[in-house]
């Protein structure tokens, strides 16, 4: 009877800890930044439901406490970096997907680019390239920061994918347990 009463301690305290961990980590989204990660921003600064819908280049979307705006698909390159010491080799090829990324909250949050994905033609999902971003350089994060509200940054997402796939959308994320926005990356 003690035995059994301990691993329920054990197992609410661990319930516990995750709880805080999510909370804290979440940057404290509320109902109104949860209806703003469904919608997307049109040019002319007016949002629409975006639930069913992708956007596409050049069309701020909204996940959060973020706002993305993807402005450039770069494909096809069998390396990156301009340093002879920093180069890296592509296994398939490197695409590089140019956007901005807005704090729209009131205190800082973390941007991390491992948590966007790229998805190809075939439905196949692919996680950044942190090592070849670092070696791309020209990007204001390349592996993790925060970004200050009310800041922009522009960052270069480098993607290592096979040589025949096509990129077709990425997934944006605010963090890691967000529900993220799509943009279609295609013309």
């Amino acid at each position: 009877m003690k035995k059994s009463r301990k691993w329920l301690w054990i197992v609410l305290g661990v319930l516990v800890v995750i709880g805080i961990i999510i909370g804290a980590t979440s940057g404290g989204e509320t109902a109104e930044d949860s209806a703003d990660s469904s919608s997307s921003t049109s040019e002319n600064g007016n949002k629409s439901d975006d639930k069913g819908k992708t956007a596409g280049l050049n069309t701020p979307v909204r996940d959060g406490k973020f706002e993305f705006t993807v402005t450039g698909v770069e494909s096809g390159l069998s390396e990156v970096g301009d340093n002879p010491y920093l180069t890296e080799q592509a296994q398939g090829q490197f695409v590089v997907v140019t956007l901005t990324v807005s704090n729209t909250g009131d205190k800082p949050q973390s941007f991390s680019p491992s948590e966007q994905k790229l998805k190809d033609s075939q439905g196949r999902t692919f996680e950044s390239d942190s090592t070849a971003q670092i070696a791309l350089g020209d990007t204001d994060i390349a592996v993790w920061d925060s970004i200050n509200p009310g800041n922009s940054v522009d960052v270069k997402l480098v993607f290592d994918m096979p040589k025949d796939a096509t990129a077709q959308s990425l997934e944006l994320h605010d963090s890691m347990f967000s529900d993220g926005v799509t943009v279609n990356l295609t013309k």
